[in-house]
Order: C-alpha cells, then sequence, then structure tokens
C-alpha cells in the first residue's frame, strides 16, 4: 500500500515536472491524450512501451508507465471483467503512457478510438509466441498458473503442443493460440489504431518508427523537426529490458516446429496467419 502511495507521488510528481518542461508548447485542439501501448502476450509488449516513453523527450508525455493491465492475471488466471477494463481506461489521464493486454470488445473500441487517446497494437507471428510462451511459462515465471502444468509435461514437443492446443480441460481459461488472438481481431479494423508487426522493428525499424511518429503527429501537432522525434524514439529502445527484442531475430519457429506442430497448428489458426499477413496460405 505504502509503496503504491509513493510510486503514485513519484509519477505525478514527474508528470507536473513535464508539464512545466514542455510549458511553451501548444496543447493540442482536443486536449492532451492517452498514449496506449497494446500489444498480444509475447509479442513486443516492452519494446512499443520503450518506444513510445520515448516521446517524453520531445513532449509533455510521461517519462514512465502510469500501469499495466492484462485481461488475465497471470498467477491466478483470473479472467478480468470488462467493467474491470473500462474501468481501468477510465482511471487514465491526459499525458499518461500506458501498457496493456488488452481486448477489444466493441464497448472498449468505443472508449479507446476517440481522440482521448492515442492507441498502438502491436502483434507478432503467432507460430513465434507459441514458441515463446513455452519457454516463458516453463523457465521464466515460476509464479505462472500454468508452470506446474507445463513442468509436469514429458519435454518440449508436448509443451509446445499444449501452447498451440491450449487445454481445453483445465479449470483456468487457457484457449488455442487462434482462440488466444480472437478477442484482440478487434484492433485490426480500427483506423484510429496503429497496427504493427513486431518483425517490422527487426527488419526495418527506421520505417517502423517512422509510422509510429506519423500516427502520432496525426493528433499532435510539434515543430520539433522529425529527425529529433526519430532519434528521441530510437534511443529510448532498450535491447536488455525487451526479452523479445534481445535477439533481434524472427522466424525461430522453424527451429522448433516439427511436422506434428506445423499440421495442428494449420488446423488451429491457419487462417489467422493469413489474415495477420504472416502467409498468404496453408503451404508452408
Amino acid at each position: 500500500m505504502l509503496r503504491n502511495i509513493l510510486r503514485q507521488t513519484i509519477y505525478q510528481t514527474e508528470k507536473l515536472a513535464q508539464r512545466a518542461k514542455f510549458v511553451s508548447l501548444p496543447m493540442p485542439a482536443n486536449g492532451w491524450p492517452v498514449l496506449l501501448s497494446s500489444s498480444f502476450p509475447k509479442s513486443g509488449t516492452h519494446l512499443l512501451d520503450q518506444v513510445l516513453l520515448g516521446f517524453s523527450q520531445v513532449a509533455p508525455f510521461s517519462r514512465r508507465l502510469h500501469s499495466f493491465y492484462a485481461q488475465y492475471d497471470g498467477d491466478t488466471g483470473r479472467k478480468r471483467s470488462q467493467a474491470e477494463t473500462l474501468d481501468w481506461l477510465n482511471s487514465l489521464r491526459p499525458l499518461d503512457v500506458t501498457s496493456a493486454h488488452l481486448f477489444a470488445p466493441p464497448e472498449v473500441l468505443e472508449r479507446v478510438c476517440t481522440p482521448a487517446f492515442i492507441p498502438y497494437f502491436i502483434y507478432r507471428d503467432p507460430r513465434d509466441v507459441v514458441v515463446s510462451h513455452v519457454f516463458y511459462v516453463t523457465d521464466m515465471e515460476p509464479n505462472h498458473v500454468h508452470h506446474a502444468y507445463y513442468q509436469s509435461l514429458p519435454g518440449f514437443d508436448a509443451r509446445l503442443k499444449t501452447s498451440i492446443l491450449g487445454i481445453p480441460d483445465s479449470s483456468v481459461e487457457f484457449p488455442d493460440i487462434a482462440g488466444r488472438f480472437a478477442p484482440y481481431l478487434g484492433w485490426l479494423d480500427r483506423p484510429e489504431v496503429l497496427n504493427l508487426h513486431f518483425e517490422d522493428f527487426i527488419h526495418d525499424r527506421t520505417e517502423t518508427l517512422n509510422r509510429v511518429i506519423d500516427h502520432f503527429l496525426a493528433r499532435v501537432s510539434l515543430t520539433t523537426p522529425r529527425e529529433t522525434i526519430l532519434a528521441a524514439l530510437e534511443a529510448s529502445i532498450n535491447p536488455k529490458k525487451s526479452p523479445t527484442f534481445r535477439s533481434g531475430k524472427t522466424g525461430e519457429w522453424k527451429k522448433h516446429f516439427k511436422d506434428e506442430h506445423k499440421t495442428i497448428f494449420k488446423e488451429i489458426a491457419g487462417d489467422l496467419l493469413v489474415r495477420l499477413g504472416y502467409e498468404k496460405d496453408n503451404d508452408w
């Protein structure tokens, strides 16, 4: 409790300092927005957070995240209600920078796709996601609700199969990979949201950062030279604090998928790969 109070006090003090630092910068026509970093789990969450925090170098946005919100509690697996989600969104204030694994039902989209937010959504090849998920749950997060179950499986192949198929009979909800992505699909259809492939930050970072900037400048006018903004966002990236970005590699699933994994993935999520632009058909 005391720690949270201290954190909020520091956060609000820093926000006031940011406002003072950029006091000469005129307020946008619709007021200062919230920068929202939304992501599918294991898809570059920390990377996008870092990029958006880079705007604090050129505008009065917060220098640290207001909060992180996930639809599932990591320790218990409890699925948070839509009312809880809306309460969290309503707790945000202008010039906050915040991060979430946020579903996209109509009520949430209508709240976020307004001048009050500049929303971004990052996702990654779901085949790499399931591989990353195995390592995360098995080796990196002992408090995860499924850690003991993954540890009990006979080996990596069985764990990878579970990350693709989910755990249908579990008391804690864990759908297959297509089912896990389905609640996020609404972000793909809204022009107010900039959709980003994690892989684009690896293969063409400058072009991708420029897209991030263009989305920002469509809402907030700055006289700062683009080169300065780009340098600020580039400098904010810290691979040591972004495990997904650290290796700088994509397509790692090819090292781990056996024929059985490919077959079940195509059956479960072949259409999803096409929808997300990672494949043209199931011939991979």
